[in-house]
This record gives structure tokens, sequence and C-alpha cells, in this order.
């Protein structure tokens, strides 16, 4: 059995930008998609066929998933594109891995051949990418819903510490108020670590079981090539499913988390 390598092998150069096989393919399922919406999209009408059909009841389910998490009309149409794209992104990219024959195509490179085509979520880097949009876009809007003020006080509440000096000024010692003082601070740190934990969360989360998929599928064959590859193209099926609905179902989470505002926040 052939040894399975955590890093994505390199296909050529352009110049010193190294195109890697995970790469190529992920350039391919990006053209493939884009040219599909604008077929879909040059040729709507009035009275839906099949294709059109289908991406028009997948697109309204979607929508109406997501304004259930949202709780709003208008959040539930920003928030969309985004989740939408990534869902669909995501399951693209772990079904086609399962297209026959794909695996038997390589090139020939200065290091040896070199399979052309590679599962795309089972590469790190652009997992890691992916959960950066993710997160980022988060942290964007809890900006625009709380300022950029009220976000950095969400991480460093020095309010009570506040109170407590001033206070102390005043002749009076309140050791409550130090108490909840330094409280606040260090739920303000595991705040702080809960964003950095998304991060770990999300990309691990979507990248191991990808990642495992890979590496099982590649045992099982090579243990028992006649039997066992069957039931484990069934469990990858559905496993490709169900980790595209988890990345985006939690990125969905995490805008509404942060575009919540609760009424300590609306009073303070």
């Amino acid at each position: 059995m052939e040894g399975i390598s955590l890093a994505p092998q390199v296909l050529f150069y352009i110049k010193s930008f190294p195109v890697t096989n995970s790469f190529f393919w992920a350039v391919f399922l990006s053209l493939f998609l884009i040219i599909m919406h604008l077929i879909i999209r040059i040729r709507l009408k009035e009275i839906p066929g099949r294709l059109q059909n289908a991406f028009e009841v997948l697109i309204d389910g979607s929508y109406s998933l997501v304004k259930s998490v949202m709780e709003n009309d208008k959040k539930a149409k920003k928030a969309l594109p985004l989740i939408f794209t990534l869902f669909i992104f995501i399951m693209m990219a772990n079904l086609a891995t399962f297209i026959p024959g794909q695996s038997a195509i390589s090139i020939k490179t200065p290091n040896g051949n070199v399979p052309l085509f590679r599962a795309i979520m089972a590469d790190y880097s652009l997992i890691f990418i992916m959960t950066m949009i993710s997160v980022i876009t988060t942290q964007i809007v809890a900006i625009f819903v709380y300022g950029p003020f009220g976000y950095i006080f969400k991480f460093i509440n020095i309010k009570e510490l506040k109170n407590f000096f001033l206070e102390l000024l005043k002749g009076r010692l309140k050791l409550g108020l130090l108490g909840q003082g330094f409280l606040d601070l260090f739920l303000g740190l595991m705040d702080i670590v809960g964003e950095i934990a998304k991060i770990i969360s999300l990309s691990f989360r979507l990248f191991g079981n990808i990642f495992a998929g890979e590496v099982l599928g590649a045992v099982f064959l090579f243990l028992a090539p006649f039997i066992a590859p069957l039931p484990m193209q069934f469990l990858g099926l559905l496993t490709a499913i169900v980790q595209a609905f988890v990345f985006s179902i939690l990125t969905l989470i995490f805008i509404k988390m942060a575009g919540d505002i609760g009424p300590e926040e609306v009073n303070s």
C-alpha cells in the first residue's frame, strides 16, 4: 500500500507559486460550479425544468433553514449567500472524490508520478482559509452590532473595576465590585479563548473527518479489496454531506450569536 501524504503533492510551479493537486482540483471544481451557475441563470424560465426546479428547491430549503436560525428575514437574506456557498462547495468537493477513475490519473514530476486529483478537504490549508473567512465574518458582524468599542469591551470588561476605584476614591471599600471586576476580566479572557477555539474546532472537525476517511478507505481497500470498499463508500457519501452541513450550520450559528444583543447589552 502506498503511503498517504498529509500534505498535498506539488504538480508544477507558476513562477515561485506551487500548484498542488488539491489546489488544482479546487480551481477545477470552482470553475465547474461557476459555469453551472451561469448556465442555470441564463436558462431561467417561468416554468422550470428539472435542473432549475432542483436548484430552486435546494435554495428555498436553505433559505428556510437560515431564516429559522436567524429569526429575521433581513438577516437571513444577508447570511444566505455565504452559508449556501460554503455548503455547496464543501459538499461538491467531498462528493467529487467519488468520481471513478480519478485516482488512476497522474502526471510525471521531478519527484516522480503524482496523482492529478486529491480530496480538496484533505488539504488543511484550504480548510483553514475557509475557517478564517467564517470566523472573520463573525467578528465583523459583532463589530457592526456592538460598535468598535463595544466589541473591545466584550473581551476587556473593566466596568466594575472602574466602579470599585470610583467608590474607593469616595472612601468606600466595596470588595464585591473588585471581585466582580476580576471575574469580568477572566470571562473576557475565556471569550477570547473561545473565539480562537472556533478556528480549531471548525477546521479540525472537517479536516479530520475527510482525511480519516481517505486513510480508512485506503486501509480497507488494501486489507479486503472485494468486501470492505462498498460499505466504506456509503459511509463516505454520508460523511461528505453531513460534514458540509455541519461546517455551514456552525458558521451560521456563530454569526447568529455574534449578531444577538441581550437586554444587558442594550441597557449598558
